[in-house]
């Protein structure tokens, strides 16, 4: 074994700078995260090559006093925590105090920073945690950061960077995230001299839904505003019919900060069971205020991921948020008639919005330039004109040139949105037409910066705002949350008409101004499911003998789960004995569940039961029971009678959740009157 020998300070940094900043994306997310705790308001993150050659960070904040500048760039030195007890209400994103020194490890960095109370900047360069200079700069109030050539002197690590594009989609997903935790900040995002994203920080967060994630998923959202205990939480779930097949889309802030969590993620996931497939999963976008003292923040550099404290409490009152909100809503899902055509259209209206209204970057259009060119070429006073004259005919020189300027950008973008969609053959009613107030609040503010030094004409920027919003075409999209008839209630039964069955498997159903289509197979499960659960809740059942019974061996965890809950399974008419060894016997189950596999459905009561999912086991007994007797349910391509499905449907209505069936599809889905006449080309 070789000698012991103290790492050299190089060496410990580098070491260091490995748990922080694995690739462009972590400097991204530091540095920012540092902005938004000095209190900026605006933000702008630009990157080339994906952030390998260059990441610019810029804010508004408070900026660092220039005695701070090289301490801040040492080990654990940060301004955000004093004592180790303050780690039980820290309320910054970032504490630790190393992410300037691991970032500076690896990287060239160069740093130009001004607060308020000083009169000029500073200018620090550092590199491979080498100090190069450190000098007095003009600056305006805020910090700026650039960092250049990451991983330049550790060519290892830089070796396993992915290619540039794929290190940029990593950075674009940081981005949206912060955006989304902070909505009362602005952000601008250039990535290789392009405008990827530009956030307005008007802390609507619908409009960040819409400019992320596109029109469908902010059309169907379902609001929560709800305060326990607890925990504060609120935000949005996004309808059942808008699911992936990853937790991509999962979205949970916890004190501004975004976070990954088992514990969120089951009791949301179980809130929705009754309502997605099987290995799907839902949209949310949900901000937690939790006690400082209930959480942990520091359990891991990247402070994603959190301890709770009365862990089972939050997911019981979480599950019943999700479950009530999913509840209280009608959700059948709407069969959309050229959806990709849908898309495609919003997709190119943004483009042409973007390159329409949003200036390229650190360029500003020069309205004294733009002036002075319209004289020349439009006004030529005379020697002789008296003073008054000339300063008349100056001011009607500007009306014209303003005037000229702002109905040009209006006509711009009337005239390419209405281009492109001509060259789709699209009708106006294809898309959403309604030009994004972020949007007009962008182009508005960028004539009224332009010309505020004129006091004069600040009233134009009242006809360049109502020039935007003359454009601006409302359409209102028929959607079955504008019925006001429930389709699923009692009192309407007895409008449906039955047309009849499509495939021995689909039932047609016309109720008003709507198509509606059930498959018989997913609404008789819902049915059968619920009249067992309530059977099993109200001990309404009988016990079946088993003869021979069924054996099952068990570990020791098994078996320590099972005499916990055998008294429950018990009074759902289970009969179960020690048989010897490691094997016990059931002997009698509830009647119901007769000829079905009871060995599997006893081995996965048992399995749930010893993963936490903070569910009482009754609960999750009568669940997995029910959810077994789905399968005595009638089959697709069965012909059954008209007599038969008013029964169905009878029954279906009684229930509170008839939506979905217990595996998660759709039970009715829905088509409008609209829609069908539109498809035959009888609406224009």
């Amino acid at each position: 074994m070789g000698k012991i020998e103290l790492l050299t300070r190089e060496t410990i940094d580098k070491i260091a700078a490995g748990e922080v900043v694995e690739r462009p994306k972590s400097v991204v997310k530091e540095l920012v995260e540092n902005a938004i705790d000095a209190g900026a308001t605006a933000i702008t993150i630009e990157i080339k090559e994906g952030g390998i050659s260059l990441i610019r960070i810029t804010d508004n904040g408070s900026g660092i006093k220039k005695s701070d500048v090289p301490i801040a760039f040492l080990r654990h030195s940060t301004s955000k925590i004093k004592t180790a007890e303050d780690l039980l209400s820290v309320s910054s994103l970032g504490f630790r105090g190393e992410a300037l020194s691991s970032i500076s490890a690896i990287a060239r960095v160069e740093l130009i920073t001004k607060t308020y109370d000083d009169l000029t900047g500073t200018r620090y360069l550092i590199e491979g945690s080498k100090e190069i200079s450190n000098t007095e700069i003009g600056a305006p109030d805020g910090t700026t950061f650039i960092v250049k050539d990451i991983f330049f002197n550790t060519p290892a690590r830089r070796k396993f960077l992915k290619s540039p594009t794929t290190e940029g989609n990593y950075i674009t997903d940081v981005v949206e995230k912060l955006a989304l935790s902070h909505p009362n900040i602005s952000f601008k995002f250039i990535n290789n001299n392009k405008i990827k994203l530009h956030t307005s920080g008007n802390s609507n967060i619908k409009d960040l839904v819409y400019q992320i994630y596109g029109r469908e998923i902010a059309n169907s959202l379902i609001e929560v505003d709800v305060e326990t205990e607890l925990f504060k939480v609120h935000g949005f779930l996004g309808k059942p019919i808008i699911t992936r097949g990853n937790r991509n889309y999962e979205n949970y802030f916890i004190n501004g900060r975004y976070i990954k969590s088992s514990l969120l993620s089951k009791s949301i996931e179980d809130g929705y069971k009754n309502y997605l497939m099987q290995h799907q999963y839902p949209f949310t976008l949900l901000y937690f205020d939790f006690k400082g003292s209930m959480i942990d923040v520091n359990v891991h550099p990247t402070k994603m991921e959190l301890r709770f404290s009365h862990n089972e409490e939050i997911y019981s009152q979480l599950y019943d948020i999700v479950y009530a909100k999913l509840s209280n809503r009608e959700l059948i899902p709407r069969v959309p008639i050229d959806e990709n055509d849908q898309k495609d259209a919003a997709l190119e209206k943004q483009k042409i919005l973007e390159k329409a209204i949003i200036p390229e970057p650190f360029e500003t259009f020069n309205y004294a330039k733009e002036y002075e060119k319209f004289i020349k070429n439009n006004k030529k006073t005379t020697a002789d004109e008296s003073n008054d004259t000339k300063q008349q005919s100056n001011a009607n020189s500007f009306d014209k040139f303003h005037s000229k300027q702002v109905s040009d950008a209006v006509s711009t973008i009337s005239n390419a949105l209405n281009m492109a969609f001509n060259r789709k053959n699209f009708d106006s009613n294809d898309v959403d037409h309604n030009i994004s107030n972020t949007t007009q609040n962008t182009l508005a503010s960028n004539v009224k910066d332009d010309i505020s030094n004129d006091n004069n004409h600040l009233s134009k920027d009242e006809t360049v705002a109502k020039m935007v919003a003359e454009e601006k075409v409302e359409y209102k999209e028929i959607t079955l949350s504008d019925v006001d008839e429930n389709f699923l209630s009692q009192k309407n039964k007895s409008s449906y008409n039955i047309i009849g069955q499509l495939f021995k498997t689909y039932w047609l159903i016309e109720f008003g101004d709507e198509l509606y289509i059930m498959d018989q197979h997913a609404a008789h499960e819902k049915v059968l499911y619920e009249q067992t659960l309530n059977k099993l809740k109200n001990k309404e059942f009988t016990s079946q003998v088993l003869n021979p019974p069924i054996i099952l061996t068990l570990d020791d965890t098994e078996q320590e789960m099972l005499s916990k809950i055998e008294d429950e399974l018990m009074s759902f008419g289970y009969d179960i004995e020690y048989f010897g060894g490691k094997e016990y016997k059931i002997t009698a189950v509830p009647d119901n569940l007769y000829n079905i596999d009871m060995k599997t459905l006893f081995i996965d009561m048992i399995d749930e039961c010893l993963e936490f999912k903070g569910k009482t086991t009754s609960d999750l007994i009568l669940h997995k029971v029910a959810t077994m007797s789905c399968k005595a349910a009638i089959k697709g391509n069965n012909k059954i009678s008209e007599l038969e499905v008013r029964k169905l449907l009878d029954d279906l209505l009684k229930i509170e959740n008839p939506y979905n069936c217990p595996h998660g599809r759709p039970t009715i889905i829905a088509m409008t009157k609209y829609e069908i006449e539109k498809k035959f080309k009888r609406i224009v």
